[in-house]
């Protein structure tokens, strides 16, 4: 019998084959070249590339027997995802591969802005010796912000304690007691950005957190503040931070990725107190070997049939044929949790009730994880982190199991305790022979909706009109309703509306919502990505 095939389109290190192992018929290719890449491509079994070798819609139809894209790092852009899921291709990533790398950059940067080391480099290669001008600022009893605390954020933290600093951070998905464990003192953003000498951001980029550092949080920040974003470009307004750096509001800055890339000019550029560098995040040969280390392990793993945790869209392994559908729902209701939730849960239950749970359906609960976390961690979420990620933040989980379901044939619950006492909750199931998705209880209302790319839930006091202003405001601001539920506890008490509508509701539209009908909470959920 012949060996599967794999090709490898990019440069990789020596450990990466090692990896494989010496079950493949392994080919090189230059994946840059698109004359060279679909002729050998057409027959493989696994692709493995890096950032240069794009795998989009054209490469993944040239490949006839293509089963596993192996990208030997942590961002897809270069990928097809939606193509290759189409074509029941699998995709793997490397998640975890380079936290270390970049907490050690971001931590670099901090020291750099610190001491003026890019700009006393230059000068003295320039022929100057100016000691005086490049007076900087110890790290010593310095207060430092950490905006998102995260795995990234976490390292940072333990690499900046022996500086004697005083740790501070603002994650709403973090517990408190977690965050104590860490030697980091949880705050308000505000809190951060009035008593930081050092911010830095680890957050991942939603539209909840693009220019989250922007115009109006930047009019509250010390004006010595130095501003370090190495995780995700946009999250810190450029063209805000520009201009506070330039009427002196901010004192300087460490940037490492940019709202578009590549980037070659940038106002930041104008700045001696600005220290900038190419997205280096995940450039260490550590990293790297990291990267492709674990990408072969995946490869090797899919191509046997064994579930492939760092999978990030078709899901292989030996799961019962009842459970594999209820894959995606449990991670949709975990991602819809999070939004209603709008922070940490102190306790969260994932239970599973019906047929199935007389099968291992553990994979739902790390499925449903993967969902919770995936739009507030900057990390990529996977099978294998989604439960080291809950237990960093203090979340205790529990896989609950009854194959008694007196509704339902099988059910998802994702039922979460919050720090404040709340309890959130939302259930889903899958209906006829083609496993159509439906949302059947939010918060404890019954309800009937089916998740869609864009979602919005809101909570208020049942009384007439309420239905027809949404719908007035949305109309306004050129949104269409798909579809709408609205279930009460009873006449005249809390009413729920679960809405989906055909493009993501702008935020000033939201908040004119709550304001109008006087709801207690409004959240949107957009799983378009």
């Amino acid at each position: 019998m012949s060996k599967p095939v794999v090709l490898i389109a990019e440069e990789l290190s020596p450990a990466t084959v090692e990896a494989l192992g010496p079950d493949f018929e392994i080919r090189h290719t230059d994946g840059a070249d698109r004359s060279a890449l679909l002729p050998a491509i057409a027959d493989v079994d696994a692709i493995l590339v890096r950032s240069a070798t794009k795998v989009d819609a054209e490469a993944i139809a040239a490949a006839n027997n293509l089963k596993v894209i192996a990208r030997a790092g942590v961002g897809l852009d270069n990928v097809d995802v939606k193509a290759a899921t189409q074509a029941g291709v699998m995709v793997v990533n490397a998640p975890t591969s380079n936290i270390t790398s970049a907490a050690e950059l971001a931590v670099g940067l901090l020291l750099a802005t610190a001491r003026n080391i890019a700009p006393a480099n230059q000068a003295l290669k320039n022929g100057e010796w100016k000691r005086s001008k490049y007076t900087g600022v110890e790290l010593y009893e310095k207060t430092i912000g950490i905006v998102g605390l995260g795995r990234i954020g976490a390292l940072v933290a333990q690499r900046l304690a022996p500086f004697g600093t005083e740790l501070i951070a603002y994650d709403p998905y973090v517990s408190t007691a977690r965050a104590a464990q860490l030697g980091v003192r949880s705050v308000s953003l505000d809190e951060l950005l009035r008593k930081s000498d050092f911010i830095t951001v680890h957050l991942p980029k939603t539209p909840e957190t693009a220019g989250l550092i922007g115009d109006q949080a930047l009019t509250k920040v010390k004006p010595t503040v130095q501003i370090i974003n190495a995780a995700r470009g946009g999250i810190v307004d450029e063209h805000a931070l520009a201009v506070a750096l330039k009427e002196g509001r901010v004192a300087g800055a460490g940037v490492d990725v940019f709202a578009s890339e590549p980037c070659t000019d940038s106002p930041l550029f104008e700045f001696e107190s600005v220290v900038v560098t190419p997205h280096l995040g995940a450039s260490t040969a550590e990293a790297q070997e990291k990267a492709g280390v674990s990408v072969a392990k995946s490869v090797r793993l899919a191509l046997a049939g064994e579930l492939v945790p760092d999978a990030v869209n078709v899901k292989g392994g030996a799961i019962a044929e009842d459970v594999r559908p209820g894959i995606p729902l449990a991670e949709k209701l975990g991602r819809i949790f999070t939004a209603l939730a709008g922070g940490a849960a102190a306790q969260l239950d994932v239970e599973v009730r019906g047929e199935i749970a007389a099968h291992d359906v553990k994979v739902l609960e790390l499925a449903a994880l993967k969902g919770v976390f995936a739009d507030v961690v900057e990390e990529q979420v996977s099978y294998v982190n989604a439960p080291v990620i809950a237990a960093d933040r203090g979340v205790e989980v529990r896989l609950v199991t009854n194959e008694d379901s007196p509704d339902y044939r099988n059910v998802v619950t994702v039922r979460g305790v919050m720090a404040d006492g709340r309890t959130v909750s939302i259930s889903g199931t899958l209906s006829g022979p083609k496993h159509i998705e439906k949302i059947v209880e939010v918060l404890g209302h019954d309800i009937e909706a089916f998740p869609s790319e864009h979602m919005a839930f809101f909570q208020y006091v049942d009384r007439p009109g309420m239905v027809g202003t949404v719908g007035r405001i949305l109309g306004e601001a050129d949104i269409n309703i798909a579809g709408m539920q609205v279930s009460r506890d009873t006449r005249g008490g809390h009413a729920l509306v679960a809405m989906t509508v055909d493009q993501a509701i702008p935020a000033p539209a939201m908040d004119n919502i709550v304001e109008a009908i006087g709801a207690e909470w409004g959240r949107t959920v957009d799983l378009d990505d």
